[in-house]
């Protein structure tokens, strides 16, 4: 590893053991020329593939036109991205604003929520990750929550979808919404009488990949607004085909009174939006919103973005996701009959997760199991990440997004590494 390494703040654990050199596709090439397979997509940000010619090439074009104005200023690409994000949007999504991480966005959406409620309690699922500023850290329950001080009032968890380790201790496999019912009578209890917005992924990714079972995100729907909470998609992770459709919520068959985007937006550079309805950006206006940061509708990531959103569409990236999504999960599904160690295959489109356990009677995670699989595929050649609940070890689960252009090739060359892997880590 490069001696400067010394010189970086430590941020989430070590770092990656060597220096990336280039990107291609779902390739990445170190600078001593060993060849990586990239299944994490980035940060799941490189919706369309590492250094995809469309994005160069809006890259190029802002370089030459305008890269950065006064936060005030909009630009054509700006007003260009945003026709076509309200295009795709469902019918009633129409103001957006475009700001730089998804974790600014959800901030966003929830000063719009409480502006225009009045209200200032937010539910968010446990398991979730919504960002890193303070607001959205306080919703962030899937880690990094202890040592950094107290976070804002009015926060209350919902118990998450998570049929394998029933969070209210009554389901056994199959998701029954129990959860959800007990989430919101306990916040009812506790609630003093101000409420401003339920935010939730529609697939928990950080969570270990939880798919909430069919009508789950219709109740959450109905439970919320009998409330007067809105509700908050928050589709960093799923939007713009990753899960088979251009957002979850069309799979789902819900409309959100607000969804945030971010990683898969980009493509690979910083930029996250918030979209809603034109009665609470008036309600959220009336009320006094401000937000206003130095990078808030800056004209390159908005191209970049432009180009990602053409691309999944022109080549319907959603459609291969499904197809391709498919074939990763049969190789998965195989896997877990040749390796007692996976308790659970789970996922849609091209996001999956496969959580490892000790024992497939008492679910025991295998933590130091998935380190060692993650280690073995990493100097294979393959990238990917464990990920795994508040206090690590409540559970160790896989998690796996490649670019939506990933080739078949690539998805059988991926299965026989993490096969290679598991098998390694057994012996090991």
């Amino acid at each position: 590893m490069d001696a400067r390494v010394e010189l970086m703040v430590r941020y989430a654990g070590g770092f990656w053991p060597e220096v990336i050199d280039s990107a291609d596709g779902a390739w990445l090439t170190t600078t001593e020329g060993r060849r990586v397979l990239d299944f994490t997509s980035g940060q799941i940000c490189a919706t369309i593939g590492h250094g995809h010619p469309r994005i160069r090439e809006a890259v190029e074009r802002s370089l030459r036109d305008v890269v950065h104005l006064n936060s005030r200023m909009l630009s054509t690409p700006v007003l260009d991205l945003a026709e076509r994000l309200v295009g795709v949007l469902p019918e009633g999504l129409d103001r957006t604003m475009f700001v730089s991480t998804g974790g600014e966005a959800n901030e966003v959406a929830l000063r719009m929520a409480k502006l225009a409620t009045g209200g200032f309690e937010v539910l968010a699922l446990t398991r979730s990750w919504h960002g890193m500023t303070a607001g959205s850290q306080a919703l962030t329950f899937s880690g990094g929550r202890r040592g950094h001080g107290p976070t804002p009032p009015g926060i209350f968890a919902l118990p998450a979808p998570y049929a394998y380790r029933c969070p209210v201790r009554h389901c056994a496999g199959t998701c029954d919404t129990t959860c959800l019912e007990v989430g919101f009578e306990l916040y009812d209890q506790q609630s003093v009488g101000a409420p401003a917005a339920v935010i939730a992924e529609p697939v928990l990714s950080a969570g270990g990949v939880l798919v909430p079972p069919p009508g789950y995100f219709a109740r959450l729907v109905e439970l919320a607004h009998e409330r007067s909470l809105l509700v908050v998609l928050d589709e960093a992770q799923t939007g713009f085909g990753r899960l088979g459709a251009m957002f979850a919520m069309d799979l789902f068959g819900v409309t959100p009174d607000l969804v945030t985007l971010s990683k898969t937006l980009g493509g690979g550079l910083p930029i996250g939006a918030v979209a809603t309805t034109a009665g609470i950006e008036r309600a959220a206006y009336d009320a006094g919103l401000f937000y206003y940061t130095s990078h808030q509708s800056d004209p390159l990531p908005a191209a970049a973005a432009l180009a990602v959103l053409e691309v999944v569409e022109e080549e319907d990236l959603a459609a291969r996701a499904r197809e391709r999504g498919e074939r990763l999960g049969g190789h998965l599904r195989k896997l877990a009959e040749r390796h007692k160690e996976i308790g659970e295959v789970r996922g849609m489109g091209l996001l999956w997760g496969v959580e490892l356990v000790r024992d497939r009677d008492t679910r025991e995670p295998a933590v130091e199991f998935g380190d060692e699989v993650t280690r073995r595929c990493e100097t294979a050649g393959l990238c990917m990440n464990v990920v795994r609940g508040d206090r690590s070890g409540l559970s160790s689960c896989l998690r796996i997004a490649p670019p939506l252009t990933v080739t078949d090739d690539e998805i059988d060359t991926a299965a026989e590494i993490l096969d290679e892997a598991l098998t390694g880590a057994k012996k090991g």
